[in-house]
């Protein structure tokens, strides 16, 4: 099998641990699954959250609740409500997420993000 083949699991997120990174303002709670070139996450930010940097990796991030603004050094702000997605490929996008109100988000990204030539 090759090591970044992965058996077929469930996963019962209310027992993935909780890692605390705080924004410059809030904090975000990242439960986090690894595996070869893969990441999976469930992140909540708090009322008031700001990220503390721009962010050039590349993501699938799907809406749970809440509502948070992507903001985009380069560009207009978009916002993400339960039920919506956006996608981007690692270096195509300076962004940062923003939320008044807090939010949880489904976050996926890995090698297969990576920008190709």
């Amino acid at each position: 099998m090759n090591e970044k083949n992965i058996p077929f699991q469930t996963v019962d997120w209310s027992s993935v641990p909780r890692t605390e990174h705080k924004g410059e303002t809030g904090v975000a709670y990242w439960q986090t699954l690894q595996f070869d070139g893969l990441r999976v996450r469930v992140v909540e930010y708090s009322k008031g959250y700001k990220a503390d940097h721009w962010c050039e990796k590349g993501h699938i991030v799907y809406c749970l609740e809440g509502e948070v603004v992507n903001e985009r050094q380069d560009g207009p702000s978009s916002v993400l409500k339960p039920g919506m997605s956006y996608i981007v490929s690692d270096d195509l996008s300076s962004h940062r997420s923003v939320t008044e109100t807090g939010v949880k988000l489904l976050i996926i990204d890995g090698d297969f993000l990576k920008l190709k030539a």
